[in-house]
């Protein structure tokens, strides 16, 4: 059995013993906790397009300076509709947030990649939807706003089917980074993510359909009801479903 690890950016995750986990996937900037955690390079990092256009981007790049990933996910803007004025500034917005946009970014910040991989907003849809087990209420929370990064990295990776168990680390439904204050914060006035309410949505969903996830963040498992996996002095309990327990 395989076990991957699903790596957020909240400040000091609670991390599962190092031989206890096979892969690690990581959300946006979570690759500088993974490096300062010694993990071993991700297998995968989905980013966000919102990485090339917004202050809370540039930090998170800045911050994955010098590092590197084997596949490179990008997940672009989800469509989204509004009046003639909203979908004018998004479509300019649009530009900015393109693939080449991020590539640039990242060549700057001299961070590495095997691969780039485009994903399509349909692939992301249709992954959602299987996911959460085409459940109406679910589907229409989705639809109205999209999850986190980290939500679609421990999809892509459920989906792959390398993986038996997924154990999702560094996940708060908060804004916080663990490279340094989020300007998003101050500019809202909150430290609470858009995200959150559809995250715990389809997190439930995923526990209710699949099983085989797991988490080592208290929050995660009282917000979203995903069992929780006791890390006590970098050992977990012999009955935990880890690959190497």
């Amino acid at each position: 059995m395989a076990t991957l690890l699903i790596l957020g950016s909240k400040p000091d995750p609670v991390l599962p013993p190092l031989g206890a986990i096979d892969a690690v996937a990581c959300a946006n900037g979570s690759g500088f906790s993974a490096a300062c955690h010694g993990l071993p390079t991700p297998g995968f990092t989905v980013m966000s397009a919102i990485l090339a256009v917004t202050a809370s981007g540039q930090q998170t790049l800045e911050a994955l300076r010098g590092l590197e990933t084997d596949t490179l996910y990008f997940l672009p803007r989800p469509a989204r509709g509004g009046g003639v004025r909203k979908r004018v500034a998004r479509a300019v917005q649009d530009l900015r947030a393109r693939p080449l946009a991020l590539k640039a970014r990242l060549r700057r910040a001299q961070y590495r990649y095997r691969r780039f991989v485009v994903r399509k907003p349909l692939e992301n849809r249709l992954l959602l939807d299987h996911f959460c087990g085409h459940d109406a209420e679910v589907m229409a929370r989705t639809r109205a706003k999209h999850p986190s990064t980290g939500v679609m990295t421990l999809l892509i990776g459920m989906s792959s089917g390398d993986y038996d168990h997924f154990v999702l680390s560094g996940f708060s439904f908060e804004l916080t980074h663990a490279y340094g204050d989020n300007p998003e914060i101050d500019q809202r006035g909150t430290l609470a993510s858009r995200h959150a309410d559809t995250d715990i949505a389809v997190l439930r969903a995923v526990v209710a359909r699949c099983g085989r996830l797991y988490t080592t963040e208290p929050r995660v498992h009282e917000a979203a009801g995903v069992p929780l996996l006791p890390v006590t002095a970098g050992a977990v309990s012999a009955d935990i479903p880890y690959s190497r327990a």
